[in-house]
């Protein structure tokens, strides 16, 4: 049976792409709308995986991650299962409407900024020395400790920027950049997602060293749109 309320609506299914990032976002909306109410349990794993349109392994992924988090916890025995937390931990448990539109104005503005420096980099005439600059920001955030990943990951992005040969481009994403470092330690760092970033990255990198301007483009949006979705789940 579901484990709604009879005038509850169950999560919407996830698209591809971001799956882990935005099967977190959909569990943790119908947390704080109430949907899965404080100390109730989730549904089952075969049928909230389906509901939500993933596989059980993604699922399982997210749920633990949002465990550790503190936002669900697991009962073990006949009666066990994934539960709600009584109080849900940080800004997600209070939502302010300043900052949830603060955020959005944050996400769209990186949006822009980010795939535009993506395309122009791609479409650069790239030296050997560009081309080892952005292999090198690429290597250090591959190579990053959680506790380094998101200085790297900003530098990863500005130097994807600098090729772009426009200085206030450049600026732009360096302040968009800060603005999202300020919203992102705000929310927890989920090593899946961080394994996701590091293979889009390379993704983006790729696109950008062949010229391909338009999967480099897209490739930035993917990238970013697994952050947004992060972004709205734990703090919008």
């Amino acid at each position: 049976m579901p484990h709604f309320d009879s005038g509850a609506l169950p999560p919407r299914p996830v698209r591809r792409g971001n799956a882990f990032e935005e099967t977190v976002e959909r569990v943790l909306e119908n947390l704080k709308l109430g949907i899965y109410a404080a100390g109730t349990r989730l549904p089952p794993e075969r049928e909230l995986a389906a509901q939500l349109g993933v596989s059980r392994a993604t699922l399982r992924e997210a749920l633990a991650e949002l465990q550790a988090a503190g936002y669900l916890e697991s009962r073990r025995g006949r009666y066990g299962g994934t539960f709600a937390a009584q109080i849900l931990p940080g800004p997600a448990a209070q939502p302010d409407q300043g900052d949830a539109h603060d955020l959005e104005d944050v996400l769209l503005f990186r949006r822009v900024v980010e795939s535009a420096a993506a395309r122009l980099a791609a479409e650069a005439t790239l030296t050997p020395a560009a081309r080892a600059h952005l292999r090198s920001a690429l290597e250090e955030v591959d190579c990053a400790t959680t506790e380094t990943f998101r200085p790297k990951d900003a530098r990863f992005h500005i130097a994807v920027a600098e090729l772009s040969g426009s200085p206030r481009l450049v600026a732009a994403v360096a302040d968009v950049r800060a603005q999202a470092s300020d919203l992102l330690d705000r929310i927890p760092l989920l090593q899946a997602n961080l394994d996701h970033s590091q293979a889009q990255h390379r993704e983006l990198t790729e696109a950008i060293l062949r010229g391909d301007a338009d999967a480099a483009s897209a490739a930035a949006l993917a990238h970013l749109e697994g952050t947004e979705r992060l972004l709205r789940g734990f703090l919008a």
